[in-house]
This record gives C-alpha cells, structure tokens and sequence, in this order.
C-alpha cells in the first residue's frame, strides 16, 4: 500500500475548494483512497467530499493519503499536490 503525508497550505485547511478538488480528483481512480490526520484518527473515504470535510483538517496540519492497486503512486502524488497546494 502506497502513501503520502502531507501539510496541507491552503488557508482554509482542506475545506470547500480544496476539498472538492480533492475528492474530484480521488473519484477518478479506480482504487479505494484513504485519508487520515497524522496524529492519530480513523481513515476516512478519500472520494467522499462529506468525509474530508468532517476530518477538518486545518492549514498546517498532516493528513496521510493511502491506496493500493495499479497507478496508485501516481494517483497518491497527484492529491497530494493538491493537498499541499497554497
């Protein structure tokens, strides 16, 4: 299983447009994407916009991305870039 751990930039942490951004992106992929916080906290489905946003993940804060499968480090480099994206 392949992940990222990431500091999300964005001011409004990864929330709205970074969010939507996100999930859009997550719901291309034909694998199951994961989402937790760094510090502890059950993952949560990378393609369901709900479940980012109740993570409530802030600006500055860690969140691990994982998947598995065919083109997964691709896909995982991918969001992370828009997670890390200011």
């Amino acid at each position: 299983m392949g992940e990222r751990k990431v500091t999300v930039a964005a001011e409004v942490g990864l929330h709205a447009r970074p969010a939507a951004t996100f999930v859009q992106r997550a719901k291309q992929a034909s694998m199951d994407i994961a989402v937790a916080k760094l510090n502890g906290g059950d993952p949560v489905n990378g393609k369901s916009i709900l479940a980012i946003m109740a993570l409530d993940v802030r600006q500055g804060e860690t969140v691990v991305i994982s998947a598995e499968g065919d083109g997964s480090e691709e896909v995982l480099d991918e969001l992370a870039a828009i997670a890390a994206a200011p």
